[in-house]
């Protein structure tokens, strides 16, 4: 456990990917290949089951701090973390000899049969004899709640880099249902598994925001423009009968798009691009109701027929097993289409070409985006490759102007890192019935100056503290910017909006001069 513990802390205290990747290449380098597979299987999410109710674990942990449970109560409202105010008040009163992050899980899952006498004894024991991060990062997997900063994408590196490896091989090998009782470290990354090359993707061509007028890219005749879907970028691919998908984050997606699955075989193989979305009867759903798919272990039939995935495919990089991404985009389009045209399947939609001669058609063709549910138009050059990475000059995404609301600051957080003593993580409401309804969050769009500014109005202005949350007088108004918006039944405020960030301070505004909750709601269309 305690290698483990100085690899949770080496990581929670850097910012830096570089930094944690090394800490993870570092712990794996040497561990035992039991202790490899549970860190592997807690940082995706593969927690054992709690063993202790929390209630237990307050009153054991009150007990051996020696205070009144009211007082428990108190410091663990102030500290926010049942785990970390469990670690700072219960004293180390022995040391137990080392024992490893494996066998430390196999006592949390034995706790499971034990009686309450006996389980109080063993964690009480277990407590004194741990130090106080140690501690922690034990209670963190004894109650459920081990979420430590670690993306899938940053242990897909550490991982191929500790066992040479290509990324897309550990990814693909980290999918499916294992778990660590049916595998082990071997099974799961080192030996050969088939299949492993089929799976792997090609980078993906990124794009630029258009920075300049229409007539200074060329003449219209030189450009294909689509619409720019709101969804999630993918990659399919479709070799030797099998099908993956990868979102534009290098995840392994595949389990979360059943639809999809009839495509291996209905098409040779071949590589698409596109954008995943959620598409019922002949129109787009909003983003909001594609993320209702999203994280989800298991899709219900009743989840599956109410919010359907297409793919809205609009490249083409591999096709019947030959790299095409170096054909000139007029011809890949000609390839896609007639890949389309055979699948004839519901679930595969072509992005079809927005019709124009002039660019004053074209802009016209924008106004229309969000009507249509797409966030603008993108515009590539007919001759264009398929490019790695962020390239200027071929693709350009043409976006339409973001949603903006006039709210009011209502809670504030603590932030992290070099930020750890400042408020900079904001939560706004719009006006209902009088009453300031919470309606988003915000962390970026300021200045250092201005969260200076807002840091300082928060420590003079805080009405109550909730842990590392304080509420404050609503005296500040903000102009929030969003990408889209939708009913959401999981909000207070009954509405969902996409990537909201702060657009400015409004100074010159005073808080009854905020917008109302119907004038968001009027925003959806």
């Amino acid at each position: 456990m305690k290698s483990f513990t100085e690899l949770i802390l080496k990581i929670d205290s850097n910012r830096k990917t570089t930094a944690k990747i090394q800490a993870l290449v570092d712990f794996f380098d040497e561990a035992d290949d039991d202790d490899k597979l549970w860190t592997i299987a807690l940082f995706t999410h593969r927690r054992p089951k709690r063993s202790v109710t929390t209630a237990k674990l307050r009153e054991w942990a009150t007990e051996l701090a020696g205070i009144p449970l009211w007082l428990f109560e108190e410091s663990y409202h102030i500290v926010g973390d049942l785990a970390e105010t469990i670690a700072m008040l219960v004293p180390q009163t022995t040391e137990i000899p080392p024992i490893g992050l494996s066998e430390w899980i196999a006592k949390i899952i034995a706790l499971k049969e034990e009686s309450e006498e006996n389980q109080k004894s063993k964690v009480q024991t277990y407590w004194q004899g741990m130090s106080r991060t140690e501690r922690f990062v034990f209670n963190k997997i004894l109650t459920g709640g081990f979420r430590i900063g670690v993306s899938r994408k940053i242990l897909t590196k550490a991982l191929a880099q500790t066992l040479d490896q290509e990324e897309a091989i550990i990814a693909h090998r980290l999918m499916g249902d294992w778990q660590p009782d049916n595998t082990t470290f071997k099974k799961l990354l080192i030996e050969d598994h088939q299949h492993d090359s089929d799976a792997k993707p090609y980078p993906f061509y990124l794009t630029y925001a258009l920075d300049k007028e229409l007539s200074e890219i060329g003449l219209e005749v030189e450009w294909l423009a689509e619409r720019k879907w709101d969804g999630i970028r993918a990659q399919v691919i479709i070799r030797n009968q099998n099908i993956y998908i990868w979102s534009r984050g290098e995840e392994l997606i595949t389990d979360k798009f059943p639809e999809l699955q009839a495509l291996t075989d209905l098409i040779d193989d071949c590589v698409l691009d596109g954008e995943l979305m959620a598409f019922k009867d002949g129109h787009p759903l909003s983003f909001h109701q594609l993320q209702t798919r999203i994280g989800r272990k298991t899709l219900s039939q009743k989840l599956l027929s109410e919010v359907p995935v297409i793919l809205m495919a609009y490249d083409v990089l591999e096709y019947k097993g030959k790299d095409i991404r170096s054909t000139p985009l007029s011809a890949r389009r000609k390839i896609l289409e007639n890949i389309i045209e055979k699948a004839h399947y519901f679930a595969l939609r072509l992005s079809e070409a927005v019709p124009f001669t002039a660019w004053k058609e074209l802009m016209r063709e924008k106004s229309k985006s969000r009507a249509l549910h797409c966030e603008g138009l993108m515009l590539k050059k007919k001759d264009s490759l398929y490019h790695v990475g962020r390239v200027k000059g071929d693709w350009w995404k043409w976006k339409v102007e973001p949603y903006t609301i006039d709210a009011v600051l209502t809670y504030a957080m603590s932030g992290h890192g070099r930020r750890a003593n400042l408020y900079t993580d904001y939560t706004f409401g719009l006006w209902e019935n009088n009453e300031l309804v919470t309606f988003a969050k915000a962390y970026s769009g300021l200045t250092d100056q201005e969260i200076l500014q807002v840091d300082q109005f928060v420590k003079n202005n805080s009405l109550q503290k909730f842990g590392p949350v304080r509420s404050v007088q609503p005296q500040m108004v903000f102009e929030i910017a969003f990408e889209g918006i939708a009913y959401s039944k999981r909000h207070k405020s009954g509405v969902a909006v996409r990537f909201p960030r702060i657009k400015r301070i409004r100074l010159d505004k005073k808080i009854e001069e905020a917008n109302t909750l119907d004038d968001l709601k009027a925003m959806i269309e």
